[in-house]
């Protein structure tokens, strides 16, 4: 017999649910881009055109105009965070995330060039970076890199540069960089210059506000989800006492395979029969990779579509296809991974006409779905 305690089980089908929900992808959203990036806690875009489609994918009348504005106008940023990959995040959350990853950045850094960078005082290398950079003058990581090469020319260009550029100093990516239909190389300068602002300090009394309040981010746009998920989305290892922390306030579910999942108590879980529309995805979206268990999403066998960097389309709110476009016609082909039904793809098509209109700027609305997976 269950004791009075025994947390919920939430089956694959309201976990699912719940993430398109959270992840504004069960219903297209009416707030504006700026609260849209912030409520995502930022979206993964080390490819520059992908937090577009994102953003048509999960927004009302999406205007791609309104996300180049927010970069232009520095009230979002580009920039490496979470799990060392760079991210399209606001302003405020950019400086007040930027100090609490800096020890996980270091070591994501570390883990691949441990060896070039053996013997290199990395606070001093980091003294000498910022001198460079003092100037305000844009570089790429290669012009850092050479300006850096004279005082350590063992480790080599791109292991300096990757080391300063995506863990030691706070960088921005400068428009046109990440700009609508525009393509532009990486040109660096310090976070707080860009911003007018600096980085957050760390905690004095250790009790990181910053962690919690990653939590309850977290959990308002992925839950519910287990610690697991939470680091696998930020790459954060110290924040079980974040966790812990806000236990009183935080709700305990299972899932199928027993794992304690946390949420916040008044986020929506919608109802598992809930009706989920067809949505195409950019690649590295974190509505996959925002987990460690993405199995209320995607299918063990095409857990790595997106790891790889393959666009996906959610069909009834999982993965069912991929999905890419063509340069010279504008044409968006699908790839299904299953066989879909009539109603199916007649909701694939319409969404992926709409999808390559926006695209083209209303230039082309054709789309090609090859044979259906078996």
């Amino acid at each position: 017999m269950k004791g009075v305690n025994t947390p919920a089980v939430l089956g694959a089908r309201a976990l699912n649910r719940a993430t398109l929900a959270r992840q504004l992808l069960l219903d297209r959203a009416g707030p504006p881009v700026l609260d849209a990036v912030s409520h995502l806690g930022g979206l993964q875009a080390q490819e520059p055109q992908e937090p577009f489609v994102g953003l048509w994918s999960r927004l009302r009348g999406f205007d791609p105009s309104g996300l180049s504005d927010l970069l232009t106008g520095r009230r979002v940023v580009r920039t490496h965070l979470m799990r060392r990959t760079v991210h399209l995040v606001t302003a405020d959350d950019a400086l007040a995330w930027r100090g609490r990853h800096t020890a996980m950045l270091r070591q994501r850094v570390l883990g691949t060039y441990r060896r070039e960078l053996a013997g290199v005082d990395l606070d001093e290398l980091a003294a000498a970076a910022r001198e460079v950079m003092a100037d305000g003058e844009p570089r790429s990581m290669a012009e850092l890199a050479r300006a850096l090469a004279g005082h350590w020319p063992e480790p080599g260009p791109r292991a300096l540069g990757e080391m300063v550029v995506a863990a030691l100093v706070p960088m921005a990516q400068l428009p046109p960089r990440g700009l609508w239909r525009t393509k532009a190389g990486v040109r660096n300068v310090m976070l707080s210059a860009w911003l007018g602002r600096d980085i957050d300090p760390p905690d004095p009394d250790g009790s990181d506000p910053v962690g919690r309040a990653l939590v309850r981010r977290y959990l308002a746009a992925f839950g519910p989800a287990a610690s697991a998920d939470l680091r696998a989305w930020c790459g954060l290892a110290g924040l079980p006492a974040a966790v812990a922390a806000l236990r009183e306030e935080l709700v305990v579910f299972r899932d199928e395979r027993g794992r304690k999942l946390l949420d916040l108590p008044d986020a929506p879980r919608p109802d598992p029969g809930t009706p989920a529309p067809v949505r195409f995805l950019p690649a590295f979206d974190n509505a996959i990779l925002g987990y460690h268990d993405r199995g209320r999403i995607v299918d063990d066998a095409h857990r790595g579509l997106s790891v790889a960097g393959e666009r996906v389309v959610l069909v009834d709110g999982r993965v069912a296809a991929t999905w890419t476009r063509t340069e010279e016609d504008a044409t968006v082909t699908v790839t299904p991974l299953r066989g879909l039904s009539r109603t199916e793809r007649a909701a694939v098509t319409g969404e992926g006409q709409a999808l390559a209109s926006f695209l083209s700027g209303g230039g082309s609305d054709r789309i090609r779905i090859t044979g259906a997976a078996g």
